[in-house]
């Protein structure tokens, strides 16, 4: 009669511990049916199930293990797992599976309690917890200090919009995000990332700048927060703040272009990204002008923006052609990625406004970026409290994979 013992291994790491170990399974023809290893702070967590077949005898090679657990300074359990309960896990099989990922500035027992707690609430296991995020010095100060962990979850959750909104929650009151994906295919297979530019890709808003250089900063700054908390319309909102513009003079440009902030992780995002294979896009209600800037900056490989109208060197307080809101945007990336022949399930897109929700809301992956409230509220996956590099833990990237 076939035995199905679950083994713990725990103690002191070192080169050459599991190596040692299966080589005694081995030499008694174990079957391994699920194995599983972790390594925190140099202290190694060891789990194998295993299948004794019904020829071999479990008593000599758990004597065996012990001996060669203690030769190596190890700690080792064993429980018997009886068959009925074997096949009632192996039927878990098939479940849904999710991934839950947490990132912030530091990450405290409360913040990873307040996940379980959903999680369980909602009646999903968590099968594995994966650090993402690089080690960092506690002596050392670092405002950019990056902290992640990912949640690995199985189980059929009755509301999924409840439990999303109940991970919500814990960004709003704690200093951290959260995130909540299906653990499947296109998630680790997206190939194109678009961004909104000003206030996502770049610290500022452009049309802010221009006003500055023109002495209406207040009056385009007032029209430029109503339309990016959703309280104007995009198109009627551009034109008025255009038509402030009228008459600046054309060299104003590129001072404002040189000296443009980019936001904290954007380099390192797109960098990466581009090592990955992935086609990057600016879509913005912005300006060519700028979004051209960055393209050459930062790598960009297309750009779709508002186009100044400029006479006799100065502006006219027009653009030429559509102007692109939300709705534009919606469409040029859905043709950008029918282009690419890819699925929407296979892009990313990144924005902060309200002008950018029904991109937001057509991508596989929306993260709205430090956002304003609506938008964040609105969007499936938000990041407030990282860089744009934040993204690359959303896609299942470590650190330590990043150059």
């Amino acid at each position: 009669m076939r035995e199905i013992i679950l083994l713990n291994i725990t103690g002191e790491d070192h080169p050459g511990l599991t190596a040692a170990l299966t080589e005694v399974l081995s030499e008694n023809s174990i079957n391994i049916l699920d194995i599983g290893q972790a390594v925190i702070h140099d202290h190694l967590s060891l789990g194998m199930l295993l299948e004794v077949p019904p020829e071999a005898q479990s008593g000599p090679v758990l004597k065996d293990m012990l001996f060669q657990a203690h030769q190596l300074g190890l700690n080792i359990t064993f429980a018997p797992i009886a068959e009925d309960e074997y096949e009632r896990w192996v039927g878990f099989q098939g479940k849904p599976r999710y991934i839950v990922t947490l990132l912030g500035r530091k990450l405290s027992a409360h913040n990873i309690s307040r996940v379980a707690h959903v999680v369980s609430h909602h009646g999903l296991n968590i099968d594995g917890i994966t650090r993402l995020s690089g080690r960092f010095y506690l002596t050392e100060s670092n405002e950019r200090r990056r902290a992640c962990v990912q949640f690995s979850l199985r189980g059929t959750a009755e509301d999924l919009t409840a439990l999303r909104q109940d991970l919500l929650e814990i960004s709003r009151t704690d200093e951290v995000d959260v995130a909540f994906q299906a653990d499947d295919l296109y998630r680790r297979n997206r190939r194109l990332i678009i961004f909104d530019m000003d206030s996502t890709l770049i610290q500022v808003e452009v049309i802010d700048e221009l006003a500055k250089a023109a002495g209406v900063g207040d009056q385009v700054a007032e029209i430029t927060e109503a339309a990016m908390r959703g309280e104007i319309d995009f198109k009627e909102s551009f034109r008025r703040r255009m038509a402030l513009l009228k008459g600046l003079d054309e060299s104003v440009l590129q001072g404002i272009a040189d000296t443009l902030p980019i936001t904290e992780g954007a380099e390192r995002l797109i960098g990466s990204l581009k090592r990955l294979g992935y086609r990057v896009g600016i879509l913005s209600g912005g300006f060519t002008y700028f979004a051209n800037h960055l393209k050459e900056k930062l790598g960009v490989d297309c750009v779709s923006a508002n186009e100044l109208d400029i006479v006799d060197g100065k502006l006219t307080g027009e653009t030429k052609g559509e102007i692109v809101d939300g709705a534009k945007k919606a469409e040029l990336l859905q043709k950008m990625a029918n282009e690419m022949n890819i699925s929407l399930q296979q892009v990313i897109a990144v924005g902060d406004g309200a002008n950018d929700l029904p991109m937001l809301s057509l991508a596989g992956l929306g993260v709205a970026f430090h956002a304003k409230p609506l938008v964040r509220e609105n969007a499936r996956h938000a990041i407030s409290t990282l860089g744009l590099d934040g993204i690359l833990y959303l896609i299942g990237v470590r650190d330590r994979e990043v150059a």
